[in-house]
């Protein structure tokens, strides 16, 4: 005779107290600075009491948590759940409590509308189908004190009955409240102890123990191995041709927007928008010369263009996100000129690179604002003396008695920075002699001039991040470079490097282990303007703004663009190995405790402070 087997019988889920033993044990052993943190149980009458001044029955799995441990010490190594921070003990849950209902009564009567509309059409159990319909509920806990450690933010606990009796939540400075994944809060404690013992992962972090402390890291993310280049797709696209000139059609108006904007249109023809591009002349410098120097560096790139014409081809993906300039003469002064693409002529680094043994005025128009700027010998002249900047107001929004904004169409937004432009360039001539009017520009602008795609040089470093750091990703680096003598350090920082070049695929390119290898002979090898490595590291960037546009949602596309041949992964890749290149510029250009903070800061592996002890143990 066969039995028919039995179904299986699934295990029992974890108590609050096994996951707390679990927890315990695990601290115990590796992170026991951080277990000392951990306050003894609370005592029923202090839970009674927060009860009752609350009027609030806590959770049973919510007692059972607290007569574990009372929270955590809120100090330095203190245990934490993730982003979720640590767990709060009876008299903080007391105080979050409070607060939060007081902030929440200014929207209490926007919610409750919603719960009466709700239970109107669907009676009682409606309003508990709607938990999640209010600011802050009276029944609701913050269980811990998230990120920054106070009622901003943190997991709460819903003691209200109903369907979500005894859910946990996240509540995030202010913002709408939402329901985890957690059933319970002995689910969340759950996943916390195998988070521990498993070393997996809770809201992309993982756990690690380091100096007798829990310290949560960022999970090693997966980096594409060959990300797509979008410069080396745009090198074999053909550059598209320029659309025959047709009249431009007169723009509908816009309708009004919830009753508070109108549109005023105007019988006269639309007049066309004025064309008032960034320039700037450099004197004695020829035109091939200002191109290479604004970093036009790829020769096939080179060919004459009109204005028109450049502005098409910048637009495309044949560009690839460069920006597109064009070159001529004028007298004894060279100029360029850009009107579409993200703005060079405005950067101080390329000013220095086109003003080197030389003077440039630099003309540049932005919405609101015209500016004109002098550098000689690659630096700002006479401490800005010669400077104008003119901010206007926009002029195309109208206030109306009644209160209603209206918005004219076919007019100027910006019309006294229009003008401010205007007055610039006839001022040229007697300012600063040269031979250059609104007549030479919009000659300019219709011509074909030699022009090219840049590849944009790299930003200058800011000040305000070259300041030794102490304190970084719950490191004490200050510490290690006190203690630590300069040229193990940086023996240790060379290494760092070599290991963040080979996580991010940095070191596929040859320019990189060569710059390590001389780096590990002892030598610090000069970033050279438009060498070898120079290159590879503004390419490296533009490659990444290239891919950008990845992260944009289809529905801001337009409908009819092709579609886009780059993922977020590739966008990933190539920001990642830019950043790594970044790193490597500040070891060869800054003093280390600064240069070690950036190699730190990019570092992928969620076991880099492991790795780097290695490394300091091995000089």
């Amino acid at each position: 005779m066969t039995s028919t087997p039995s179904a299986a019988v699934p295990p029992p889920s974890p108590t609050v107290e096994d996951s707390w033993a679990r927890i315990d044990a695990w601290l115990s052993e590796h992170a026991p600075v951080s277990r000392a943190l951990l306050r003894p149980p609370a005592s029923p009458g202090e839970i009674a009491e927060a009860e009752q001044r609350l009027g609030v029955a806590f959770h049973p799995e919510l007692v059972a948590s607290l007569r574990c441990h009372d929270g955590v010490e809120l100090s330095e190594g203190a245990p934490v759940f993730a982003l979720n921070g640590p767990f709060a003990g009876v008299a903080d849950i007391v105080t979050n409590a409070l607060f939060l209902r007081s902030v929440g009564e200014d929207v209490e009567d926007l919610y409750d509308d919603n719960d009466e509309n709700e239970e109107g059409e669907e009676g009682e159990e409606g309003e508990d189908d709607h938990e999640l319909n209010t600011y802050w509920r009276h029944e609701w806990l913050l269980i811990t004190h998230g990120v920054v450690w106070d009622a901003q933010d943190g997991l709460f606990l819903t003691c209200r009955a109903g369907d979500d009796y005894g859910r946990i939540g996240r509540y995030f400075n202010e913002d709408a409240a939402s329901f985890t994944d957690w059933a319970s809060l002995s689910a969340a404690l759950s996943a916390f102890a195998d988070a521990l013992e498993r070393r997996l992962p809770v809201s992309g972090q993982v756990p690690l123990a380091f100096d007798g402390t829990l310290v949560w890291e960022q999970a090693t993310p997966t980096v594409k191995t060959d990300p797509t280049s979008l410069l080396g797709l745009a090198a074999r696209m053909p550059e598209p041709e320029p659309d025959p000139v047709r009249p431009r059609p007169k723009p509908k108006p816009k309708p009004p927007k919830n009753g508070l904007y109108a549109t005023l249109t105007s019988a006269k023809p639309r007049e066309p928008e004025p064309r008032q591009p960034d320039l700037v002349f450099a004197e004695g410098v020829t035109a091939e010369e200002l191109l290479l120097r604004a970093g036009v560096v790829q020769p096939e790139t080179i060919r004459v263009r009109t204005h028109a014409q450049a502005e098409r081809s910048a637009a495309g993906l044949w560009a690839a996100s460069r920006p597109l300039v064009r070159a001529g003469r004028c007298g004894d002064w060279g100029f360029l000129m850009q009107g579409a693409g993200t703005k060079q002529l405005t950067r101080p680094e390329v000013l220095r690179r086109l003003a080197r043994d030389t003077r440039i005025v630099a003309l540049t128009k932005q919405d609101r604002e015209a500016r004109l700027t002098v550098y000689a010998d690659g630096i700002p002249y006479a401490q800005g003396a010669h400077d104008r900047l003119v901010s206007s107001p926009r002029e195309d929004f109208i206030r109306l008695p009644d209160g209603t904004h209206v918005q004219a169409i076919g007019v100027d937004p910006w019309p006294g920075s229009t003008a401010a432009y205007v007055d610039l360039v006839a001022a040229l001539r007697g300012g600063f002699g040269i031979d250059f009017d609104h007549d030479a520009l919009e000659r300019a602008l219709d011509e074909s001039l030699p022009s090219g795609l840049v590849l944009p040089v790299l930003e200058d470093i800011p000040e305000w991040s070259c300041r030794p750091i102490s304190q970084l990703r719950h490191f004490d680096l200050g510490a290690l470079v006190e203690r630590t003598p300069a040229p193990r350090l940086r023996a240790a920082m060379a290494t760092q490097l070599r290991r963040l070049a080979a996580e991010t695929g940095l070191d596929t390119f040859p320019e990189i282990p060569r710059t390590l290898d001389a780096v590990d002979l002892g030598d610090i090898p000069e970033l050279v303007e438009d060498g070898t490595l120079d290159l590879r590291m503004r390419t490296l960037v533009a490659e990444a703004a290239a891919a950008r546009p990845a992260l944009e949602p289809s529905w801001r596309r337009d409908r009819n663009a092709p579609e886009f041949p780059a993922t977020r992964d590739d966008f990933q890749a190539w920001q990642l190995r830019a950043d790594a290149a970044d790193a490597l510029r500040r070891f060869l250009q800054l003093p280390l405790p600064v240069a070690a903070a950036g190699i730190v800061h990019h570092r992928l592996s969620d076991d880099w402070r492991g790795e780097l002890a290695e490394d300091l143990a091995a000089q």
